[in-house]
């Protein structure tokens, strides 16, 4: 039996908060969505689009809006790329420790950077009430297996693991385009695509549409 880490694939009880959340997306296509959070930044999203695009891959970006406003002409790469884009706060702040109309101003905010209707929460965490409110103004995109690249402890063999292991038809992967994760995503990131494709998975965007203010 595989070892279970809970970061990788939260626990059905803390899903289950936010059942209107997509989680995973259609497990009768083998097909997986890779996800990055927290750039764009020059140090790592080129690069990063330098690989999708020479293994023919479409991703989705979750963008703190702060590095949209300041780095343009990478968030501009991520578009011409034919990538999508997600909202994941102007600050990157989490739900739980700010209130909720500061926190709602601070996604809005992003939102004029970022222009679609999807949106992550920094760290998954939100209050029950911050959800209600936003699940009717965005579609609420969370993941089904973590790569915890963003962890500085573990190496990047152990986020490949973290990846072959817990990988299945329809699973919304999280890395992270982010000072903090780049030894391991550099790493890591092309030999978990390799293995995928060996596997027969394909790779899709999770389609957005421009928010409607």
């Amino acid at each position: 039996m595989r070892c279970f880490d809970p970061r990788v694939r939260l626990p059905r009880f803390f899903t289950s908060l936010f059942k209107g959340a997509v989680w995973r997306l259609d497990g009768n296509e083998r097909m997986v969505y890779l996800t990055f959070d927290d750039g764009p930044i020059p140090e790592i999203t080129p690069w990063v689009l330098e690989l999708l695009e020479k293994e023919d891959i479409k991703a989705t970006f979750f963008c703190v809006g702060e590095n949209v406003q300041k780095y343009p002409e990478v968030y501009n790469q991520i578009l011409k790329g034919g990538h999508s884009v997600g909202n994941h706060t102007f600050n990157h702040w989490q739900g739980v420790k700010n209130n909720n109309q500061d926190f709602f101003r601070n996604i809005e905010k992003a939102c004029e950077l970022i222009d679609s209707d999807l949106f992550r929460p920094p760290h998954g965490w939100l209050k029950i009430a911050q959800y209600k409110f936003l699940k009717n103004k965005f579609r609420i995109i969370m993941w089904d297996l973590i790569s915890c690249d963003y962890d500085r402890r573990i190496r990047p063999e152990k986020v490949l693991k973290n990846v072959t292991d817990f990988v299945r038809p329809g699973s919304i992967i999280t890395f992270h385009d982010s000072i903090k994760a780049k030894n391991n995503l550099m790493k890591a990131l092309p030999l978990s695509i390799k293995w995928m494709k060996e596997q027969g998975y394909g790779f899709k965007a999770i389609q957005y549409k421009q928010r409607i203010k």
